[in-house]
C-alpha cells in the first residue's frame, strides 16, 4: 500500500490511522451504554467533537499521502478488505439513533443512516475548513458540534407524541 520512501507521507498516515481510528471507533461503539439516558443531542454533542478531532488529526496527514491515485486506489482496497470503510462509523451511529428511535426518544421521521452520515459529514467539513481557513475562522469545535447536532433535529415534536 504505501508508494513513497519508508518515513514518509503514507507512512505517517498509516501510523496516525493506527492510533486513532480504533479509539474513534471504539467511541462509536460505546453508544449503546447512552441508549435511553440523558437527552440524545446532549449524548451525541461530545460524539461530535470528537469526529471534529478525529477528522482534524487526520485530514492533514491524509493529503500528502494520497497524492498518487495507485496509492489511493490500493488504500480504498486494503480498508475494504478489513472492514473499514465509510460503514464503520456509519452503522454504530446509526444503530445507537434507532434504539433511541424506539423508545420515542427520536423522532419516527428521523432516517438514522442519513443523520449519522449528515453528523459525520458536518464534522468532517468543520475539521477540512479548519485545516485551510484556521481555527479562527469559524465557530469553534464545541460550538460546531452543538451546531451540527442541532441542525439534526431528532427530537420528537408535540405533534409526533
Amino acid at each position: 500500500m504505501r508508494e513513497d520512501r519508508t518515513g514518509g507521507p503514507v507512512d505517517h498516515f498509516l501510523a496516525l490511522l493506527q492510533d486513532r481510528l480504533p479509539l474513534w471507533l471504539r467511541i462509536l461503539h460505546d453508544l449503546p451504554h447512552l441508549i435511553g439516558k440523558g437527552r440524545v443531542s446532549d449524548n451525541l454533542v461530545p460524539i461530535a467533537r470528537a469526529g471534529i478531532d478525529y477528522y482534524g488529526e487526520i485530514q492533514s496527514a491524509a493529503l500528502p499521502a494520497f497524492s498518487s491515485a495507485s496509492v489511493t486506489v490500493r488504500f480504498r482496497d486494503a480498508a475494504r478488505a478489513k472492514g473499514l470503510g465509510p460503514m464503520s462509523e456509519i452503522i454504530p451511529l446509526s444503530e445507537y439513533l434507532r434504539a433511541e428511535q424506539a423508545l420515542g426518544r427520536v423522532a419516527a421521521s428521523v432516517d438514522a443512516v442519513a443523520s449519522a452520515r449528515l453528523l459525520l459529514a458536518g464534522c468532517f467539513r468543520h475539521a477540512y475548513n479548519e485545516m485551510f481557513a484556521g481555527e479562527d475562522d469559524g465557530p469553534s469545535r464545541a460550538a460546531s458540534a452543538e451546531e451540527i447536532v442541532r441542525a439534526l433535529r431528532l427530537e420528537p415534536v408535540a405533534s409526533d407524541l
